[in-house]
């Protein structure tokens, strides 16, 4: 969730993203990390009953795997992520052609914002998603709400939102390991480090962006892992480990992080970390 070229001894300024394969990182999110969060799309779109009536927007999409879920249940869907890596194998996934996906040809897909999903004369959207989980990184809260205020205007009145986090640290077995990102990260000290999920981060975003709650619930979603060499490019695929990489390299990431997987490793050399996560639902004005 990639490798690096910084060396320690050379240590970047703060704020400097790090220079990764971004391809090699869309792929380990797509086919190792995305997949994780299975259990929670699930519980939204049954909950929500995702169906041919729905029009939806997802924000952060990544490489599609929600989008291809509701896909199947009928849904028209449309996915905006920033990353063009990812959003390269959401097409893959589920554009007409595309192998095996059977998917309907109401589905697009977009590289950038969005504001640049907008059609003129195009109905409005019926659920907008961000799955994406916050409440790891200082400021994700920020980022979240100003994709909220472009993609809010796009949805019908009274439309839902679903906003997505983490539950509390001590229900993540994950936390221990994310912790590696904080201690690493700490020379910058930079916003963009990890930080443990506080109780309100979903309600105080819905605020913010004037939604309205409408109910929440908690999914439990492991992460399991065929070992620990597919956990580490996993974890680093969610971009939670950036700042620890600016701070230090790669080298020094990959063996914290080994380090701190061990307890969580199992005989047959497998991963394996139980977490609970939350979903807000909320209603445009």
């Amino acid at each position: 969730m990639t490798p690096t070229l910084v060396r320690q001894q050379h240590l970047p300024h703060a704020g400097a993203a790090p220079r990764v394969d971004l391809r090699a990182r869309a792929r380990d999110w797509s086919e190792i990390q995305e997949r994780m969060l299975v259990p929670l799309y699930e519980a939204v779109y049954e909950r929500l009953d995702v169906g041919p009536a729905t029009r939806l927007l997802g924000l952060g999409c990544g490489s599609g795997l929600a989008l291809l879920m509701a896909a199947a249940r009928g849904a028209a869907v449309t996915g905006v992520d920033a990353s063009p890596e990812r959003v390269a194998l959401a097409r893959e996934r589920l554009l007409p052609g595309a192998s095996g996906t059977g998917t309907r040809t109401d589905t697009r897909l977009v590289d950038g914002s969005p504001g640049d999903t907008a059609e003129p004369g195009a109905p409005g959207y019926t659920l907008v998603t961000a799955f994406e989980p916050i409440g790891c990184l200082a400021g994700d809260s920020e980022g979240l709400g100003g994709l909220l205020a472009e993609a809010t205007p796009l949805a019908e009145r009274g439309a839902t939102v679903v906003l997505a986090g983490w539950g509390p640290p001590e229900r993540c077995a994950t936390t221990s390991v994310l912790r590696v990102a904080t201690k690493l990260a700490e020379p910058l000290r930079t916003s963009g480090s990890w930080r443990p999920a506080l109780r309100d981060d979903l309600e105080d975003v819905a605020q913010r962006a004037g939604l309205r709650p409408d109910g929440s619930g908690r999914v439990a979603c492991p992460f399991g892992y065929a070992d620990v060499d597919s956990a580490v490019r996993g974890l680093k695929s969610t971009g939670l480990f950036d700042a620890a990489m600016r701070a230090t390299d790669q080298v020094q990431v990959d063996k914290e992080l080994t380090e701190a997987l061990h307890p969580h490793q199992r005989r047959d050399g497998t991963v394996w970390m139980p977490n609970v996560f939350r979903y807000l639902i909320a209603r445009t004005p």
